[in-house]
């Protein structure tokens, strides 16, 4: 180099090991991370064998987006309990969900939920 050159222009770093960090990085944390393990609700679905039969008075809860009906008389979410106590002989009895009218499955979880804190554990949703 002589002292007359021109000045070189000073060269930029490469941004590829970067991003190849980076990009490591995001298939480590989405391998190590556990995706849907925090909440479990064990609810059958119609039609698998090993349950008993269907027997008594029909308990049909069909839940839409804005109301509840028990076999196709509106009810709300707050009496639902009692109204399926004159339906059932004991709290283990089936009781089948039923999603209508585009209502979400937190809509869902939130009726079979109430439904189990009222101690009603046979709970089978169907489409």
């Amino acid at each position: 180099m002589t002292l007359f050159d021109a000045p070189r222009k000073p060269r930029r770093p490469s941004l590829t090991p970067l991003i190849d960090v980076v990009f490591l990085l995001l298939v480590f944390f989405m391998l190590a991370s556990r995706f849907g393990t925090d909440v479990m609700l064990p609810m059958p679905l119609a039609g698998r064998g090993g349950g008993t039969a269907y027997s008594g008075p029909p308990r049909l809860v069909d839940i839409t987006p804005e109301a509840l009906r028990l076999n196709g008389v509106e009810t709300g979410e707050a009496v639902l309990a009692e109204a399926l106590a004159g339906l059932v002989e004991q709290r283990g009895d089936t009781v089948i969900l039923r999603g209508r009218d585009g209502a979400d499955l937190q809509r869902v979880i939130s009726v079979a939920e109430a439904l189990r804190a009222a101690g009603y554990t046979g709970l089978v949703l169907v489409e």
